[in-house]
């Protein structure tokens, strides 16, 4: 059996991720393509555990332990979920994954991209995406969008300009060195629009 495809979807929060994964979801599924949609943190009943750890704005948590908490969501899902599936010859749409961290722990909070790149291949066991599509937004039009939203603001949303900024300039530089795997997408567009451009930048893997 051929086995299936990883494809992750990336951005700042805002960018509409979520709703892509579901459109491109469908379009996939009516191609004939078994598809499984996941998020992260998430996807498994322990990793979404720990997503509620580190989405808590009440609770106080460190960068390291972030870190930390992220990878060991990530290497549950890997095991439980994403392996068997991908062996299985299902397509997996992920909303969020490694490059997530290296932005957001690795920037963001400045621990260092080559840091937790590194422990990040340990909780992957190597476990690479066949295809990333980044969703790039300016970060003021993300958070202003992540604010019209009825739910209350989670703790990494919360954080400041200059967080978002960094977050934005490590996504640009990771796309910048992997432009095979990275394919970039204006999430300023109409959702039909990103959903062609998707499915444009996955045209090969079809």
């Amino acid at each position: 059996m051929e086995r299936g495809r990883l494809i992750t979807i990336e951005g700042l929060d805002g960018a509409g991720k979520t709703t892509l994964a579901t459109a491109l979801s469908d379009a996939l599924t009516a191609r004939a393509v078994d598809v499984r949609q996941l998020r992260e943190p998430g996807g498994v009943q322990t990793a979404e555990r720990i997503r509620e750890l580190v989405k808590d704005p009440a609770l106080q948590v460190g960068a390291r332990a972030e870190a930390l908490l992220y990878a060991a969501a990530r290497a549950q899902l890997v095991e439980e979920a994403l392996e068997p599936l991908l062996s299985g010859g299902v397509w997996v749409l992920l909303d969020r994954f490694v490059d997530s961290s290296l932005a957001y722990q690795g920037a963001g909070r400045s621990l260092g991209i080559e840091a937790v790149r590194r422990l990040n291949e340990f909780a992957t066991g190597g476990l690479r995406a066949d295809r990333t599509l980044l969703l790039e937004i300016d970060p003021a039009r993300g958070r202003a969008r992540s604010r019209a939203r009825r739910d209350p603001l989670d703790r990494i949303e919360a954080e400041g300009e200059s967080f978002h900024a960094r977050v934005a300039s490590a996504y640009a530089e990771l796309a910048h060195a992997d432009t095979q795997r990275i394919r970039r997408i204006d999430a300023t567009q109409a959702p039909e629009h990103m959903l062609a451009a998707a499915l444009a930048a996955l045209g090969d893997l079809l």
